[in-house]
């Protein structure tokens, strides 16, 4: 029989018995966004008398991120009092405290880099992680950008074993669309929403190096070696930096890297505390067609053997191949994310019941 990992809790603040919810949480960042609300609450607390407040209930096993979506498509959206909004944010301290200075990796893709009202989230969650101190980096794909682009100039996408055929028109597709329009796409998107956002390649500052993987795939590469310099001064200046994932060679030839690739490679180089992998699933699931079946928690040999047994299959190997190799390097916790989830990267990030599955050493 198949084993699987039994269920346990992630691991606390150690600094307060009360867990911040992630509805609760999500309500907070929602009212952040929008500050007339905000003043319109503060005006209300003002002329009102002091109203009996509801502490924040501990957190529970949370659901899965589908049904939040649901929830948040139905418009429960979670209403707070003020009191609760300021309660819920005390509870994040430790968390803030905790990842105050420490940079957050971020790998960038699925339906959150498509659709356009989860990309609004997902921007302003990083906008929020930066202004408080935490130094967030954006890695960035694009497949339905460059197949977009290859159809309008009569190039058929191609792919061998998941992975992109990628030969010389194709590559200049490549980058074209992910260093020239996506890239700065994202760049406008986090500077309009008041971070600091600063666009690069794999290429600037010979941060990426790479060979060819596999001749049939083209110029699809592997990363061979990572200079960090340029990100450190950018984050350590408070800058986001927003990487689109084409390396090159020692000839100068662009690489189409692969973006969890690229991603754990560049968290493990810098020395991140979190390596973040935002997909279209909840996180690895003993049964990939029910998010009830979700797995909190997993160590490096605990997740070995479920790619052994065959639990863990298809696309989701290569993810927690590059969570387990960055944590082998040093990285502290890797995640795999649902990025149509509302909010799941400060739900990761500042509460202790999390958004996905955990994988650590």
């Amino acid at each position: 029989p198949r084993r699987t990992p039994s269920p346990r809790p992630r691991r606390g603040s150690g600094h307060s018995n009360r867990r911040v919810t992630a509805r609760a949480m999500a309500s907070v960042v929602a009212s952040l966004s929008v500050p007339a609300r905000v003043r319109a609450g503060r005006a209300a607390v003002r002329a009102a008398p002091p109203a009996k407040t509801a502490a924040v209930k501990p957190a529970t096993r949370r659901a899965p991120a589908r049904h939040l979506a649901v929830r948040a498509a139905a418009g429960d959206s979670c209403e707070l009092d003020n009191f609760q909004r300021v309660s819920v944010l005390a509870e994040a301290l430790p968390y803030l405290q905790r990842f105050a200075g420490q940079t957050v990796v971020v790998k960038y893709g699925g339906a959150a880099m498509t659709d356009e009202s989860l990309k609004d989230r997902v921007i302003k969650d990083l906008v929020l992680l930066s202004t408080v101190g935490i130094r967030p980096i954006l890695v960035h794909g694009g497949g339905p950008e460059i197949n977009g682009w290859l159809k309008k100039v009569g190039i058929e996408p191609k792919f061998l074993n998941g992975l992109r055929v990628t030969d010389a028109a194709t590559m200049e597709i490549v980058e074209m669309v992910l260093v020239g329009k996506v890239n700065k796409s994202l760049v406008s998107l986090i500077n309009c929403a008041g971070g600091r956002a600063v666009g690069m390649c794999g290429k600037d500052g010979n941060t990426l190096r790479g060979k060819i993987k596999n001749p049939e795939l083209g110029f699809v590469g592997d990363v061979t070696s990572v200079d960090t310099a340029v990100l450190s001064q950018l984050v350590s200046s408070g800058h986001i930096p927003v990487v689109a994932t084409v390396a090159m060679d020692a000839s100068g030839q662009a690489l189409n890297v692969n973006a969890d690739t690229a991603a754990g490679e560049l968290a493990a180089s810098i020395g991140a505390a979190k390596l973040i992998l935002m997909t279209d699933v909840p996180g690895v699931c003993t049964d990939k067609d029910d998010p009830g079946t979700l797995i909190r928690e997993l160590t490096i040999n605990e997740s070995r053997d479920l790619v052994g047994d065959g639990v863990i299959a298809g696309g989701m190997i290569p993810k927690v191949e590059c969570c387990v190799k960055s944590i082998a390097q040093g990285v502290k916790s890797a995640h795999i994310i649902d990025g149509r989830a509302p909010h799941s990267l400060l739900l990761e990030i500042l509460t202790d019941e999390g958004a996905g599955t955990m994988i650590t050493g």
